[in-house]
């Protein structure tokens, strides 16, 4: 992989790569950062790019699906900018937006049952079980998307844009029935971000065979040390398996049971240096 800012390039199996599609799947990854408290604490744009990005590694028609859906949205809400859309053109975009949109609710419905367990049983284990996790898909079609967007016209002659669609779903994340964003401490929407990642890379795990390389950020300093102990079974897990851990940090705080296994390199002066363990 080259990058830049002029221009980017991607090659597999020295062939060069020249859409997203034909790689998204290839190498499956989990990345933990700091960033993922967004998944809990920031807007439902956070928690939809979870889903659609789990659905791309698991499903080879996902991504093409959300591109034209994407597509149709963008072109449809450029058509309601003017103030007076033409409407045979209004309607092929409302066509597509609900053939695709109609998909991606499916989907999405299937994942949440079968994801849910996986992280409320992650949470547990991190939390000493102190609350119960629930996850629930709430999408802003009710029952029918195309009776439900034809119902919302005249809004979206108001606020011209499209009001209703897979693009404003949510996945509400609950804590013994409350709202974590809203009502959950610091350390238990930490614990939750963490909780989402664990599960992503269990269910991955489970559908391939085989575990996905795990690419964790510096995460470990702003964790306490029980919930440092919640990754290990997964680090124990990627390490019987011959699954890859990429793991950066600024002090070594990590469990010690897999310390003893790791490779170190170390940062000086913006080089890299091997360490002897």
């Amino acid at each position: 992989m080259y990058w830049s800012s002029p221009e980017r390039s991607l090659s597999l199996d020295a062939r060069p790569v020249r859409k997203l599609t034909d790689y998204l799947g290839v190498l499956r990854t989990v990345v933990f950062c700091t960033e993922d408290l967004q998944l809990v604490k920031g807007a439902a744009r956070s928690r939809r790019r979870f889903l659609d990005l789990l659905l791309s590694q698991t499903h080879t028609g996902y991504l093409p699906l959300l591109q034209r859906y994407t597509r149709a949205l963008r072109s449809r809400n450029a058509l309601l900018k003017h103030p007076r859309p033409d409407p045979a053109a209004l309607d092929s975009f409302s066509r597509e937006l609900v053939k695709s949109g109609e998909e991606i609710i499916r989907l999405r419905h299937e994942l949440v049952p079968k994801f849910s367990p996986l992280a409320r049983l992650a949470y547990r284990r991190i939390s000493s079980e102190a609350e119960e996790l629930r996850l629930e898909y709430q999408p802003s079609v009710k029952q029918d998307f195309g009776v439900e967007l034809a119902q919302s016209r005249h809004r979206e002659g108001t606020y011209r844009s499209t009001l209703i669609g897979p693009h404003r779903d949510d996945l509400q994340l609950l804590l013994n029935d409350c709202s974590a964003a809203q009502f959950g401490s610091e350390g238990q929407k930490r614990t939750l971000a963490i909780t989402l990642k664990l599960a992503q890379a269990e269910y991955l795990t489970g559908l391939h065979g085989s575990p996905p390389v795990l690419l964790i950020d510096d995460i470990m300093g702003e964790l306490d040390s029980r919930r440092r102990a919640g990754f290990l079974p997964l680090l124990q897990r990627a390490q019987q398996s011959s699954g890859q851990v990429f793991m950066t940090a600024t002090a070594e705080n990590w469990p010690e049971e897999p310390g003893r296994e790791l490779q170190h390199w170390c940062v000086k002066d913006g080089t890299l240096v091997k360490e002897s363990n």
